[in-house]
């Protein structure tokens, strides 16, 4: 866009002023013309039609009229008054009603005039009446110019200093009076534009605002769409290509002698299809001389862990440490263990590394990391604080990579003479559409096969009446010996929230499952760490039966002999977060339970939450659903660096667009990567307009 008029503030524009600018910024973000040409309506309605009162049924939501006023009549006392206007047309006659700016609407309305006249149908008394219509003389050339009318949105604080939605037309439309279709410049290759029967830009912005008709509309909103989808994923292309081909890795171009031994004597099971596909592909990632960045979905128990194993391995046979960053000590420390338990005889030496570490050992291994005598370590954020320094660090493998901010994760950039290569790993599936935008930069694998002999966990859902049932199944699982996560929302009473909680709770569950017979550990957020670690570390132990928690152990915790997962007041919880609990059970050999337990009135919503997690096991179809629930904006687990702010796409309604859109970014950079030829030097203003000094997406 090369018009200056675009890029001035709105202050300039007629009816606005620095007082009004001020608002629009911090309400709407809008600072210049071109935010407010970029603040799409909400809806439009339909103007273009002129009906009779006649017409006006149940269903009638807005209507246009033309009628003449018959009957005005002020009705009420000095503090309740309403203005009643009657009116009349050809079919029949209805009530006009105010109950605020009487007297100004007073002095524009007489008696015998005919009027234009627009609003929202109500009954009272089974009749129709329009409160608060917009009205205006009737002039018969105005059937001529009958439009779909903006809708846009606004704030409060916005009405109340006179811009509503209607004043925000009113400013739009001055913008198109100052505009020609040459002020705005194409930002997609005109070969794309024909290919796809797209709207030119400028005509896609007049109609997105102010269609002739709803089939402009709808091309206005498909070419809007696919731009916004476009020019986004045109730049995570342009991250990938980066990457790829000029942010130099460490290349791993060996598979030896500590591989080879592993993988034919130490690897306990046979590989699934899905992990030997996800091996080769960061085989391939890291052995081109280019830093690998990729994110490794799984499902809870499907393997990760030894996919991450076997990509340690490879780094150390070409001569380089790994350090393994987990988001929670029990977590690091469950790496660890198993780690050690699959690798005790080959002569590698890891170490653990967290919060709890003595300052002694923390001394050495610090040393040990320095002088490369150290080969892997495993441990929490204390493998990035500032004194730890590596003497060949290769590969950085982040488990539960989204409890990790940005900048956290960018110390492993200091680390190494290159970037050490990254393997993200995530057990919140990320629906497809999703991984596309937020992770779009990212390269990823998706292991997405169980490995064989593993049980699915089966999933009840159970209302408040049924409690005593559910205690007696618990006391019969633990009389078999096995363990019960149960899981609470919150944890203090609240005068907004009638859900059960933790504390009240562990009391009702004490009260029934008394000690010494039964032993009880808590945990959740409002602890000492080292209260909460102690008291998952004695369940973890087996010297507790049951274990109270919060949401804390959502992710991370590895218990075999745990069979029973309780989640109280359930239809507190998004699918995903189910998803993930569930997944807390069913690691061992035993059948395993995961029980919902919920009001006995809870919405449809929740009734179909419910029914889906009883339904499927399938963290992928879930994830899924959790998009079209709830949205990307309210997901948990996308990046911290923010929700996704489409101004008019939608990763639900419009994925076929997101199809088509990565297919032209890919193939403008498979055949054009220097954007050299003639039809694409177009975007190159879009890279100089989303250049930014750091590369995130680099660091997964």
């Amino acid at each position: 866009m090369d018009n200056s008029f675009l890029y001035q503030s709105v202050a300039y524009l007629k009816g606005v002023g620095p007082t009004k600018a001020s608002l629009l910024k911090s309400e709407l973000n809008i600072i210049s013309v071109y935010d407010l040409l970029n603040h799409f309506p909400l809806r439009h309605l339909d103007k273009s039609t002129v009906s009779t009162i006649a017409s006006i049924n149940e269903n009638t939501e807005y209507i246009q009229i033309m009628a003449t006023v018959k009957d005005i009549n002020l009705i009420g006392g000095k503090y309740a008054k309403r203005l009643v206007v009657r009116i009349q047309d050809n079919t029949r006659s209805m009530e006009l009603t105010w109950f605020q700016s009487i007297n100004w609407t007073i002095e524009r309305i007489k008696t015998g005039q005919q009027l234009l006249i627009f609003g929202k149908v109500s009954f009272y008394n089974n009749r129709p009446t329009i409160a608060h219509p917009e009205f205006e003389l009737f002039d018969p050339n105005q059937l001529n110019n009958l439009q779909l009318e903006p809708i846009y949105p606004s704030t409060e604080k916005l009405k109340q200093r006179g811009i509503n939605g209607r004043q925000i037309a009113q400013l739009t439309k001055q913008i198109f009076t100052k505009l020609n279709e040459n002020d705005i410049a194409e930002t997609i290759p005109n070969y794309i534009i024909s290919k796809e029967n797209l709207l030119g830009l400028f005509a896609a912005y007049k109609n997105i605002h102010f269609p002739q008709n709803e089939e402009l509309y709808e091309k206005a909103k498909l070419r809007l769409k696919f731009e916004e989808l476009f020019i986004g994923q045109f730049n995570l292309a342009h991250l990938r290509f980066i990457r790829n081909n000029q942010s130099k890795g460490f290349a791993f171009l060996t598979v030896g002698n500590y591989f080879n031994n592993f993988y034919e004597n130490h690897l306990p099971f046979t590989l699934t299809n899905a992990q030997k596909k996800v091996f080769k592909e960061i085989r391939k990632n890291t052995s081109g001389g280019s830093q690998m960045n990729r994110l490794l979905q799984g499902d809870v128990g499907s393997g990760k862990t030894i996919v991450a194993l076997l990509t340690m391995l490879l780094a150390l046979d070409n001569g380089y440490q790994t350090c393994f960053m987990a988001p929670t000590e029990i977590l690091a420390n469950q790496h660890f263990e198993t780690i050690q338990k699959l690798t005790k005889s080959m002569g590698i030496l890891t170490v653990l590394l967290t919060g709890n570490t003595t300052a002694k050992n923390k001394k050495i291994i610090t040393k040990g990391l320095a002088e490369g005598t150290i080969q892997w370590v495993i441990g929490t954020h204390s493998l990035i604080e500032d004194k730890i320094i590596y003497k060949n660090l290769g590969l950085a493998i982040i488990d539960e990579q989204h409890k990790f901010g940005v900048e956290q994760r960018s110390k492993l950039y200091k680390k190494a003479s290159l970037p050490p290569h990254i393997l993200a790993m995530t057990a919140t599936p990320i629906p497809r559409t999703l991984a596309m935008t937020e992770f779009g930069d990212l390269d990823i694998s998706v292991i997405d096969e169980l490995p064989p002999g593993r049980n699915p966990v089966l999933t009840m859902h159970k209302f408040e009446n049924a409690r005593h049932h559910l205690y007696n199944f618990i006391k019969e699982e633990i009389s078999k010996g096995r363990q019960i996560f149960y899981v609470y929302p919150i944890i203090d009473e609240s005068e907004k929230l009638t859900f059960e909680n933790l504390n009240k709770g562990y009391e009702y569950i004490k009260s029934y499952f008394p000690e010494p017979q039964y032993l009880i550990s808590v945990a959740h957020g409002k602890l000492t760490k080292e209260m909460k670690e102690s008291n998952m570390a004695r369940f973890v132990e087996g010297k507790t039966q049951i274990l109270v928690a919060t949401t804390v152990i959502e992710v991370g915790v590895n218990i075999p002999n745990a069979s029973v997962m309780v989640i109280e007041s359930a239809e507190r919880f998004g699918l995903s977060q189910l998803h993930q609990l569930r997944g807390r059970v069913g690691r061992g050999s035993e059948k395993s339970y995961c029980i919902l337990l919920t009001s006995n009135h809870i919405s449809q919503d929740a009734q179909q939450r419910m029914r889906i997690m009883t339904e499927t096991n399938d963290g992928f179809i879930i994830a899924e659903k959790d998009l079209e629930l709830r949205g990307p904006g309210d997901l948990e687990g996308t990046r911290q660096s923010g929700a996704l702010h489409f101004k008019i796409a939608n990763l639900i309604e419009d994925k076929e667009i997101l199809l088509k859109a990565k297919k032209y970014a890919n193939y403008i950079f498979e055949k054009d990567p220097q954007l050299q030829y003639v039809e694409n030097k177009v975007l190159i203003a879009q890279l100089n307009i989303n250049k930014q000094p750091i590369i995130w997406g680099k660091i997964s």
